[in-house]
C-alpha cells in the first residue's frame, strides 16, 4: 500500500497509528484477567483470518501490531483485522 492509501485507511479505524512499518494500537483494561481475555479473543481472530499480529501484553494493556510480512509492509488485511479487533470492544 502507498502512504496515501495507508493514511486513508487509518482514518477508518479509530486509534490505530502507523509505527515502524506496521499499524498499531494500545488497548487498556482494568486488570490482568480482562487483558488476557482480550488477548485470547485476538488470537481467535488471528487464527480465523490466518493473519497474526505482534502482541505486547502487560498487566492492564495490550499493544497490537499488524503488518503483512509476505508483502513487506502493510496490506488491506491489516486493516480488516484491526477493525475486527476493535469490534471486540464495541459497546
Amino acid at each position: 500500500m502507498t502512504r496515501a492509501e495507508i493514511t486513508t485507511h487509518l482514518g477508518e479505524v479509530d486509534g490505530w497509528t502507523l509505527q515502524d512499518g506496521a499499524i498499531e494500537k494500545t488497548f487498556g483494561f482494568d486488570d490482568y484477567h480482562h487483558t488476557m481475555a482480550f488477548v485470547n479473543a485476538v488470537a481467535w481472530i488471528a487464527h480465523a483470518e490466518d493473519h497474526h499480529p505482534d502482541l505486547a501484553v502487560s498487566y492492564n494493556r495490550c499493544v497490537v501490531r499488524f503488518n503483512t510480512h509476505s508483502v513487506g509492509g502493510i496490506s488491506i488485511n491489516d486493516f480488516i483485522c484491526a477493525a475486527k479487533v476493535d469490534a471486540l470492544l464495541a459497546a
